[in-house]
């Protein structure tokens, strides 16, 4: 029984971790395409030229 229990928990362990790294790597992107459209629209308006 307690090995049962054991591996139950290993096995939701590992999925919870699989699927976080994929969450991550998302988020990463979402936050890098933000980022991009931040950057082309302060290049539209002149905001990194320097004087």
């Amino acid at each position: 029984m307690k090995r049962s229990i054991a591996l139950l928990l290993l096995a939701l362990f590992t999925a919870g971790s699989l699927s976080a790294c994929n969450t991550v790597r998302g988020a990463g992107q979402d936050v890098q395409k933000v980022g991009e459209k931040v950057e082309d629209s302060a290049e539209r308006t002149g905001g990194t030229t320097r004087p």
